[in-house]
């Protein structure tokens, strides 16, 4: 992570409310962070967001390539979408998949590639590929560290 932040990792796209999802497929973070993340510490909400942040990279470092940072930045701020600087690059790029929509989403304008074993699968079906490879690692993840001691 980049720097000290508690600012939320919302993007505007929660599941766990709307659709009752244990983990959210915008956040990451899972239904208990969402509802009680107001009374979180600051310590509290790193931790939250130093596991989004792992958990997304571990992901999607092998499915896209970062090839402008500074661009992504930009890109996501003038296209007004909500990301935390604090976490991975790999997170915003989680973000336009869930606010762009894909068949008008061109990465390239955003300074992220696609890596070259997945450009033959199209957008679309890596993007759902992505959806369930993070909520099978986050619910992996709350299993083993929190349903393990009764959270």
């Amino acid at each position: 992570m980049k720097s000290s932040t508690t600012r939320t990792p919302c993007i505007g796209v929660c599941s766990t409310t709307s659709l009752g999802d244990p983990v959210c497929r915008g956040c990451q973070r899972y239904a208990v962070e969402v509802i009680q993340w107001n009374a979180y510490t600051g310590p509290e909400k790193e931790a939250v967001l130093r596991r989004i942040s792992t958990l997304t990279e571990q992901i999607l470092r092998d499915k896209f390539i970062i090839v402008d940072e500074e661009k992504l930045a930009q890109q996501l701020q003038r296209s007004r979408l909500p990301f935390n600087e604090a976490l991975s690059p790999f997170c915003w790029i989680q973000t336009l998949l869930k606010r762009i929509p894909l068949q008008a989403l061109n990465l390239e304008n955003y300074g992220v590639a696609i890596a070259r074993s997945y450009q033959d699968m199209g957008l679309q079906a890596l993007a759902d590929q992505v959806d369930e490879e993070l909520l099978v690692l986050a619910e992996a993840h709350h299993a083993r560290y929190f349903s393990a001691h009764g959270v």
